[in-house]
């Protein structure tokens, strides 16, 4: 990981912790029926959910022929992002949860094919909808290892939806440079923003 999304972690670190550590509302403030019970880590799985979705419409969007496209010979070409979004997926979700992610192999450097990275990118996504589910307020304050810092669990899961924004960005950056307007820049019934 690079020094800056080290420093991104930090502060991430201290957000969802922030929020666990005020006073319990008493009284008339009590949370109305409509706030979730645990309004951390539901807000964290809905944050996920829509940008997991943008992230796998991206790699259907792009055509195959596009997979090998890399703007510069020293970066991943956008087949090998696909691949990596899948990779980092099962390492922050199973860092979260506990859990021991499922022994796939590393889809970003055995697979090549859209149709095959498109799949892993999905299975990858599915294990973490589960690992964001099933976390809870008082679960995401737990403390886990993550790059040798001491982190709540919620800051992992925050830590894979930063990384996923970011290589997203990258995303976008190929589909423009091949003409293709991104998921997100699409409006409804065609044309772009």
């Amino acid at each position: 990981m690079t020094r800056r999304l080290s420093f991104l972690l930090i502060g991430l670190a201290t957000i969802p912790v922030a929020g666990l550590t005020q006073e319990p509302v008493t009284g008339s403030a009590q949370r109305s029926q409509s706030t979730p019970a645990n309004p951390i880590s539901t807000s964290e799985s809905k944050v996920y959910s829509m940008l997991s979705g943008v992230v796998i419409a991206a790699a259907e969007k792009m055509p195959e022929e596009n997979y090998s496209f890399k703007p510069t010979p020293d970066v991943r070409s956008f087949g090998q992002l696909v691949g990596h979004l899948a990779d980092s997926q099962y390492y922050f979700c199973s860092q979260a949860s506990g859990g021991s992610p499922p022994s796939s192999g590393s889809a970003e450097k055995s697979k090549t094919s859209k149709a095959d990275l498109v799949a892993a990118l999905k299975e990858a996504v599915d294990y973490c909808k589960k690992a964001y589910a099933a976390m809870t307020d008082a679960k995401g304050s737990e403390p886990t290892k993550m790059m040798n810092m001491d982190v709540a669990k919620l800051t992992v899961l925050s830590a894979n939806t930063a990384h996923d924004y970011e290589h997203y960005g990258n995303m976008v950056t190929y589909m423009r440079l091949k003409g293709i307007v991104p998921p997100t820049s699409e409006k409804s019934g065609g044309g772009e923003k």
